[in-house]
C-alpha cells in the first residue's frame, strides 16, 4: 500500500522547485500579468501634469453626469471612502484625484466596453481639499469635484 499524501507532497515540492528555478533563471517572467501604468502621471506633482501623463491632455469639461459620493468631513484622512459613478455610455477610464495630496493622482480605472461606470474605493488624503473624478468617454474628458474636509482625530483641522 502506498501513502498517497506523501506522493502528493513530493510532486508538489518538485513542481515548486522547478518553477522557482525557472523564475530565478529568468526563463519564466510575469510580464503578461503586470498591468500597464503611466509612471509620469502617478509621479506628477500637479493635476495638469497627471492628466497630461494619463491622457495626453489636461483639458476637461465639468459634467453633472458624474456623481461623487464622499463624506463632507472625513474624521480620518488615512481612510476616506469614495464612490464615483456615471450614467454615460462609452466610458473607458475613470481617474481619481485628491487635489491637495503631494502626488494628486490616486487611481486610474480602465473599464471594458461592457463595464458599468462605477468604482468604489478608500483613499488617503493628507489634508482638506477637493476630490476630482475625471471620466474619459470617447475622446472627451469630463470631470466633477467634491470638497472633503479632513479633520485631525475628529477635532477639526
Amino acid at each position: 500500500m502506498t501513502d498517497t499524501k506523501r506522493r502528493i507532497f513530493l510532486k508538489g515540492t518538485l513542481a515548486a522547485g522547478a518553477v522557482g528555478t525557472a523564475v530565478s533563471m529568468g526563463l519564466l517572467t510575469p510580464n503578461t500579468v503586470l498591468a500597464a501604468w503611466s509612471k509620469d502621471a502617478f509621479d506628477a506633482k500637479e493635476i495638469p501634469g497627471a492628466l497630461k501623463g494619463l491622457y495626453g491632455s489636461e483639458a476637461t469639461e465639468e459634467s453633472d453626469a458624474i456623481k461623487i459620493k464622499a463624506p463632507d468631513i472625513a474624521e480620518n484622512g488615512a481612510v476616506v471612502p469614495i464612490t464615483i459613478e456615471s450614467d454615460m455610455s462609452g466610458v473607458s477610464d475613470i481617474a481619481l484625484i485628491a487635489a491637495s495630496n503631494g502626488t494628486p493622482l490616486v487611481a486610474n480605472f480602465a473599464l471594458t466596453d461592457d463595464a458599468v461606470p462605477f468604482v468604489s474605493t478608500r483613499i488617503k488624503m493628507g489634508k482638506t481639499g477637493d476630490v476630482v473624478a475625471v471620466v474619459k468617454s470617447g475622446d472627451k474628458l469630463l470631470s466633477a469635484r467634491k470638497s472633503v474636509k479632513v479633520t485631525i482625530g475628529g477635532c477639526g483641522g
